[in-house]
């Protein structure tokens, strides 16, 4: 009976209130989707996670120890990504985040190189930072790609201790000063032993993902990966 209601009160909005693909602008019929099927095909799949020595593994490569990496999409500016990701950055759309991670997701779960991983770390925001948006959107990847994946996330095992100012109009050189020392290890006990995914947004020069990777493999026994949303070449 419940589920009837439920489904009645979720028709009788959607008549009031449609919700379109951010692409073709068709009807969905379900809030949480952004997109059509046809239009989400159309995002640029990088196929990564099924292949190693990708790029996002080689950017990596002498820099920091980690088992496998990957990122689900090519970022380009002005498309139907970018518009996703600044929903979901900055325009406080936290629908985008998840329903980004749930597609991120079904290539995770199709990957047998990532089928070890024990759980999830989203890339810490600084307190201020997180204060000032409302919400870390790794966070919100994160439970996306866990609605599909059921692989627990752990938010709590390494912080971000200094506030900086954004990166995207850094030099490669600058990035990297920019991130020296600012994460840390807040609780190692409960990511030792275990296959760690660091999650992200964008892979640009992967500083900040380097910088928190080496806080995290500070733990006991830890094994890392790192995958992210969108890779720029």
């Amino acid at each position: 009976m419940q589920s009837i209601v439920q489904e009645a009160y979720h028709s009788f909005g959607h008549l009031f209130f449609p919700h379109y693909c951010m692409g073709c602008k068709l009807n969905l019929k379900q809030r949480e989707q952004l997109l059509c099927y046809d239009c989400a095909q159309l995002l640029p799949a990088t196929h990564f996670f099924q292949y190693p020595d990708n790029p996002v593994e080689r950017s990596f490569y002498g820099r920091i120890n980690i088992a496998h990496g990957a990122a689900a999409f090519y970022f380009t500016k002005n498309s139907l990504l970018h518009d996703l990701l600044i929903e979901m950055k900055y325009l406080h759309n936290k629908h985008a985040g998840r329903f980004l991670g749930r597609l991120m997701g079904n290539q995770l779960i199709l990957s047998k190189r990532f089928n070890t991983i024990d759980a999830l770390i989203p890339l810490p925001l600084h307190p201020k930072k997180q204060s000032i948006r409302g919400y870390n959107q790794a966070e919100l990847i994160c439970e996306g790609i866990h609605e599909v994946c059921k692989i627990p996330i752990i938010n709590n095992a390494v912080q971000r201790t200094s506030f900086s100012e954004t990166q995207t109009h850094r030099n490669r050189i600058s990035r990297w000063q920019n991130m020296d020392g600012i994460f840390q290890l807040s609780n190692p006990a409960i990511i030792q032993h275990k296959h760690l995914l660091l999650i992200d947004d964008v892979t640009t020069t992967g500083a900040t993902l380097e910088a928190c990777g080496k806080a995290i493999l500070m733990a006991n026994a830890v094994s890392l990966s790192i995958a992210t949303l969108a890779y720029t070449p």
